[in-house]
């Protein structure tokens, strides 16, 4: 049997991000750290013993003094059973092995424990990604990837069930930014850590004629009508518990005391075969 093909360049990311550190434009790391915090405070249970997964600690290490932080690596330095809690922090769309990556976060949970996840969906940089692809074409005749791919809303939450966790669900939040050209846009993704690192990319410079084009494309198509273009980040939230006794199951079939039709009040026709 084939391996599956590896997506993502982990020594070119690896690169971006410490390139990122020098002077770093982490807003939206700073934009999951608050959503994190705004649904754990909705939780009425104490987490003692946290675990972070991020590639930017400077980020978390504040807001969770006593957690144990590790990076997003493909083997993560979690300890089996040792977390009531584990956040992965905006990183998950860059895992060549999402799945790996979450069943690791599962088994380092307690019984009950709860993980939090949050990474780039489906709809991020789709601005960016439509007008580079359109240059390219109208360019060179050619296709090649420049924006990483990332999942969708349904397919991440699938995860969760495929990784083993209880009561899994998934939400997103779509943030709607301003540039003044797409050239600070760009600025802003290499201080983020968040330029192409995709296996396949081309490893040369990007053509001047190809990279103008894709900016003129840009601004005819994303501008705000002030100016400035605009460019669309959705963030994915995933939560799953470690299966425990404790949580609610569902009940088996035709087991319930009422029908469907005495709590609408309304009466049951049967179908005919």
């Amino acid at each position: 049997m084939s391996e599956a093909p590896i997506l993502f360049d982990r020594t070119a990311l690896t690169r971006n991000r410490a390139r990122a550190s020098r002077k770093p434009a982490l807003f939206l790391h700073e934009e999951a750290l608050a959503d994190i915090q705004d649904r754990l405070s909705l939780v009425n249970k104490p987490f003692q013993s946290p675990a972070i997964v991020t590639p930017f600690p400077q980020v978390w290490q504040t807001a969770f003094e006593t957690a144990h932080i590790v990076s997003d690596d493909d083997v993560l330095d979690l300890t089996e059973g040792a977390h009531d809690l584990v956040v992965h922090a905006m990183a998950l769309h860059w895992a060549n092995d999402p799945v790996g990556q979450l069943i690791q976060c599962r088994r380092a949970l307690k019984p009950d424990g709860l993980l939090l996840v949050q990474a780039l969906g489906g709809q991020t940089l789709q601005e960016l990604r439509a007008a580079l692809g359109q240059a390219e074409i109208e360019v060179t005749g050619g296709l090649s990837p420049r924006v990483a791919p990332m999942g969708e809303i349904r397919d991440l939450g699938a995860l969760l069930q495929r990784a083993g966790l209880a009561l899994p669900v998934a939400d997103s939040a779509v943030l709607t930014t301003s540039y003044a050209t797409p050239l600070h846009l760009m600025h802003d993704l290499r201080a983020m850590g968040e330029t192409n690192a995709l296996s396949g990319r081309i490893k040369h410079s990007t053509r001047r004629d190809v990279l103008s084009r894709a900016m003129a494309l840009y601004s005819d198509a994303y501008s705000d009508g002030n100016g400035r273009i605009t460019a669309t980040f959705e963030l994915i939230t995933l939560t799953g518990w470690a299966p425990d006794a404790s949580q609610p199951q569902p009940l088996r079939p035709g087991s319930a005391a009422q029908s469907l039709a005495d709590a609408l009040n309304t009466v049951e026709t049967p179908l005919k075969d």
